[in-house]
């Protein structure tokens, strides 16, 4: 008996050590896809956040040269002479466009400086050692002047904290410290603080708007339920710019509100309804509110009538019932829908670009400008790096909160 009890362990074993291979063959193809197509490009760029070697990789014998320098004066002329050879050497044509570009992002124009001087030094003679000093600095003036070498040592560095800092409205000053930028450039923490204003607000009237639905949902006959549930589930099924470009129509001036408004004499001229805050509010709500509905109705669905009946049986009156029993208990489904709602708000794109006005972009905007209109992947990377690092202190904190065990449904 004990030889077959055995046996059939053994062949038990076998069987679910066979099962657990089949499972990881049926999701090898989707993961290694999500792995190739979206994890390895996505650590790629997020790599450029801190990575940059585009000046040490064009400029290998100034970089070396630069790392002695500890100014104050301009360095000697074993670095002009590094310099003029690393400009003219013709197989880092492309190497030198790419920290041309990398430089200007350290002193605006530093990219003009770097193509007139390789430009001047082509012409010039520079057959004696001796005088090449002079010729880079008659070349272009900018290289006698000691903030375009505190600049450019700085830039020679594979790590640096450029992009961070200037994620954040900071720079490094010509002490080596670090400091504001000037107010007039300071504009990446307002739109941080804007986004987060925006998502957090469409993320109240998410909630206030979608919990009342969620429980006319399950409190419904089925054929009214079955009703207001395709009404909330209808933007699912339409493009994002088509529901946006229909509440441009909807919101205009000439609009179908302010029609209404306008003829049944309830405002005097049509209201501004599109192209500022109030129009993105309403178009972003009206987009996300199936986030929120959704989780919350799940969670209701799991919550026995009974309890209600029975704190009204103890005596407690149905707002005490509804605030010390119904509302803990779907607490669950108000964090994953509160959470779901500000991370899909906060990284809106084309909803504010369309329906708000100048003031309303948010971080989205400028991550898809520096990675399609200026391809400084760096900027991009970095911006989007501080802007997932908020995200998890939000979603920390509401777990420490509420539990994330509960948010994501585990409980």
């Amino acid at each position: 008996m004990e030889h077959a009890a055995v046996i059939e362990m053994t062949s038990i074993r076998k069987a679910q050590h066979a099962a657990v291979i089949r499972s990881f063959l049926l999701v090898f193809p989707l993961v290694g896809y999500l792995i190739v197509f979206f994890v390895a490009p996505l650590c790629l760029v997020l790599l450029y956040s801190f990575y940059s070697p585009e000046v040490s990789r064009a400029f290998p014998l100034t970089s070396q040269q630069i790392e002695r320098w500890q100014g104050p004066d301009i360095p000697d002329s074993d670095t002009y002479l590094a310099l003029a050879a690393d400009l003219l050497n013709p197989e880092s044509e492309f190497l030198v466009g790419e920290a041309a570009r990398r430089l200007n992002y350290e002193i605006s124009g530093f990219r003009t400086v770097i193509s007139r001087t390789k430009r001047n030094l082509a012409a010039a003679d520079i057959s004696n050692p001796a005088a090449l000093k002079e010729e880079v600095i008659r070349a272009d003036p900018h290289w006698g002047e000691v903030r375009y070498w505190a600049a450019f040592k700085r830039a020679t560095s594979t790590v640096t904290p450029y992009y961070f800092l200037a994620a954040l409205d900071l720079e490094v000053n010509g002490t080596g410290g670090i400091s504001p930028v000037p107010e007039d450039r300071r504009i990446f923490v307002s739109t941080f603080l804007r986004s987060i204003w925006i998502a957090a607000t469409v993320t109240l009237i998410c909630l206030v708007l979608g919990y009342p639905l969620a429980y006319a949902l399950i409190s419904l006959r089925p054929e009214f339920s079955a009703l207001l549930m395709f009404s909330v589930l209808l933007p699912f099924w339409t493009s994002l710019l088509v529901r946006t470009t229909a509440w441009i129509v909807v919101l205009s001036q000439e609009g179908i509100i302010n029609s209404l408004l306008t003829g049944a004499a309830i405002v005097d001229a049509p209201l501004n309804l599109v192209f500022n805050r109030t129009g993105v509010f309403i178009t972003m709500v009206h987009v996300l509110l199936p986030f929120m509905v959704l989780p919350i109705l799940s969670v209701m669905r799991g919550v026995s009538p009974t309890y209600m009946k029975a704190s009204s049986s103890l005596g407690a009156h149905p707002v005490r019932g509804f605030l010390s029993v119904y509302l803990p208990l779907t607490m669950p489904g108000i964090g994953a829908g509160c959470m779901m709602t500000f991370i899909i708000a906060v990284g809106y794109y084309v909803t504010p670009l369309l329906v708000g006005g100048g003031g309303d972009n948010m971080i989205s905007y400028f991550i898809a400008f520096y990675t399609n209109e200026t391809i400084n992947w760096g900027m991009a990377a970095a911006i989007g790096l501080i802007l997932l690092a908020t995200v998890l202190v939000l979603y920390a904190s509401l777990g420490k909160l509420i539990g994330v065990s509960k948010i994501v449904g585990l409980n």
